[in-house]
């Protein structure tokens, strides 16, 4: 199994802000066998999720817990502050300015113009995750969005990423970003939804892992076939929206 490499532009790294980080830490735990390493106090109580001793994504407790849990969708660049002037510029909000991360990298977090959320990481000593597209680990990055046509405006003035339009049918479209040459992530245009980056999790049984999430005291919002494989969307017990996909290995864009 090669390690992953990431480019400017690509998802990176997934990082989920918990109002329960202990429930959390059960639930992913029992989910996906993820074993966790306590970064300790100095780091906030921020955990790493490893399986097999790689780095999967990381945990800690919600900053503003009246606003719930959340995973975040984490982004390579080169440069965090030329990122965040020319996301302003394109029309994004700063909700935190550039900083230094413990040596480990220099972050920001952003808001784009219609309102999704999002984290930019300059790379020092943490490169990203160590383990994708594997069994209880980060597969796909999935923006849903109130305004499709400033979604494919924008990203590109920040990162260096292709838009590209597939046809799914009944009008409906689905923008796939692609970056030095690889399909990393989607967009779809949703207005019943605040808009916002959503994270799938490659499974190798959709319906064993939803049902075992039920179990453990998620709720299901939905489960289907789709061209790129058997996908259920999930709220787990804290109240973060997640996606499972079982991937389709013939399906291509």
């Amino acid at each position: 199994m090669t390690e992953p490499t990431f480019s400017p532009g690509m998802p990176m790294w997934l990082d989920l802000a918990s109002t329960d980080l202990q429930s959390s830490k059960n639930f992913y735990g029992q989910l996906f066998n993820w074993e966790f390493e306590d970064l300790g106090p100095e780091a906030g109580g921020y955990n790493f999720a490893r399986i097999g001793g790689k780095m999967v994504c990381g945990l800690g407790p919600a900053q503003d817990p009246s606003r719930g849990s959340s995973w975040a969708v984490v982004f390579d660049v080169d440069n965090a502050d030329e990122t965040v002037s020319k996301a302003q510029a394109a029309g994004a909000k700063v909700l935190a300015p550039p900083m230094d991360v413990m040596g480990s990298g220099r972050m920001a977090v952003l808001a784009d113009p219609a309102g999704a959320a999002f984290t930019v990481w300059q790379p020092m000593a943490h490169t990203g995750a160590e383990i994708i597209h594997e069994h209880g680990t980060f597969t796909w990055a999935e923006l849903s969005t109130t305004d499709i046509g400033a979604t494919k405006t924008f990203y590109p003035k920040i990162f260096p990423v292709a838009m590209n339009d597939y046809d799914l049918g009944d009008s409906a479209t689905y923008t796939v970003f692609h970056v030095a040459g690889k399909d990393v992530a989607g967009a779809m245009a949703n207005p019943s939804v605040p808009p916002s980056w959503g994270v799938y999790f490659e499974v190798n049984d959709t319906d064993a892992i939803a049902d075992q999430a039920i179990d453990l005291g998620a709720n299901e919002l939905m489960r289907d076939d789709t061209p790129p494989g058997r996908i259920a969307m999930l709220i787990d017990p804290q109240g973060a929206p997640f996606a499972i996909l079982q991937s389709n290995p013939d399906f291509q864009m």
